[in-house]
């Protein structure tokens, strides 16, 4: 039987790399998106040529949900549940930066509510509903197994400042307490909760300041001295799903070139 991931913000970027990753490994794949129907779809179909390659026939489903709502994030999980019937990995992908970089002496609320409606309170609400489902199947007869798993999607904004986009660092940073909440509060289900924190990697988000981080990667900003690629993000996720970290939950997977480690 295939297994099942609902993966939000799907369509582009980071989330298509972990689409192409589960894919490869035989997942069925709910694809949210907000806006871009045609890129969710192009997604979808190299999902289903990626699956086949590697020898596996799989259902690829674009949806479109803003997950910041919650009548949005109810027609997603129930679409979720009427196609597939089942829920075994659910990542939390979905993110969006600030419209205009301002310094945070003149940022706006209106920036402030919608970077944190889409980054924090959508995957918030959206992993508690998930989480009540995956508990429901672990009390089915038969149970299911393995047992499902949540991955939350941050990024090195947790911890590293960013003047001009305050909000996008808070939403970030509060992602990884989400993720030892939900770690703490699931492990007695025996549902693992991790978090996946990127660095630099090259997607239509970070496009606009290729040059800077061109020259900053060159100078030895990461030790890596290369861009991360949505396949970096998707592999790590590929190793969550494949349960290859059963005896570990609320741990943080650094797919940054190294940018974390302290240096002198």
């Amino acid at each position: 039987m295939n297994r099942v991931a609902l993966i939000t913000g799907a369509s582009r970027g980071i989330g298509r790399g972990i689409a192409l990753a589960l894919s490869r490994l035989g997942y069925h794949l709910v694809l949210n998106y907000a806006g871009r129907a045609d890129a969710a779809a192009q997604t979808a179909e190299d999902c289903r040529t990626a699956a086949h390659t590697n020898g596996h026939t799989i259902r690829a489903e674009p949806y479109q949900a803003n997950i910041s709502l919650a009548e949005d994030r109810r027609r997603l999980l129930d679409f979720t549940r009427m196609t597939f019937g089942r829920l075994d990995l659910l990542v939390n992908n979905a993110g969006v930066a600030p419209t205009v970089r301002a310094d945070i002496l003149e940022a706006s609320e209106e920036s402030f509510d919608r970077v944190l409606g889409i980054n924090l309170k959508g995957p918030y609400f959206l992993t508690q509903q998930a989480a009540r489902w995956m508990i429901e199947q672990i009390h089915q007869d038969p149970p299911a197994t393995p047992r499902p798993k949540i991955v939350i999607v941050s990024s090195i904004s947790a911890y590293t400042a960013s003047i001009n986009r305050g909000d996008y660092c808070l939403s970030k940073a509060a992602l990884s307490m989400m993720t030892r909440l939900y770690a703490v509060r699931l492990a007695e289900h025996g549902i693992n909760v991790y978090e996946i924190r990127p660095g630099i990697v090259a997607t239509d988000m970070t496009a606009s300041v290729r040059e800077k981080y061109d020259r900053l990667i060159a100078d030895g900003l990461t030790p890596i001295r290369r861009w991360g690629t949505p396949d970096d993000v998707g592999r790590a996720v590929a190793a969550i799903a494949q349960d290859l970290f059963p005896f570990s939950t609320g741990e943080v997977f650094n797919v940054d070139g190294g940018f974390h480690l302290d240096r002198l």
